[in-house]
């Protein structure tokens, strides 16, 4: 993979339900998840620009704009230009209905 697959380009929320070992699902914003006290996300663009979502105040998403670069084969750089740690994630598996990821930094 020389570049991202374009169906990363998107906005997607954390399915923190169906985790498994040391990777996080990640569905489109949209779908139809159960209710849940707040869920963490992150928008990739094609620009190289990056905004994460952790859980702010009353369990809302907050926003942390950052960029994100290929580092090798499935491997994205997130960096944050010091407003929060930078890392590192591995794509496992993209396309239309779900992101595997697995952190390997940060």
């Amino acid at each position: 993979m020389s570049e991202p697959p374009s169906d990363l380009f998107r906005s997607w929320v954390h399915s923190y339900e169906e985790d498994h070992e040391d990777v996080r699902v990640y569905r489109p914003d949209g779908h139809p998840f159960p209710p849940a006290r707040g869920r963490r996300g992150m928008e990739f663009a094609a620009d190289g620009t990056f905004v994460d979502h952790p859980l702010g105040r009353g369990d809302a998403p907050d926003a942390v704009p950052g960029r994100w670069r290929l580092v090798s084969d499935r491997h994205i750089a997130l960096t944050f230009g010091g407003a929060r740690p930078d890392r590192e994630l591995e794509i496992l598996r993209c396309d239309e209905d779900v992101l595997h990821v697995r952190r390997l930094t940060g």
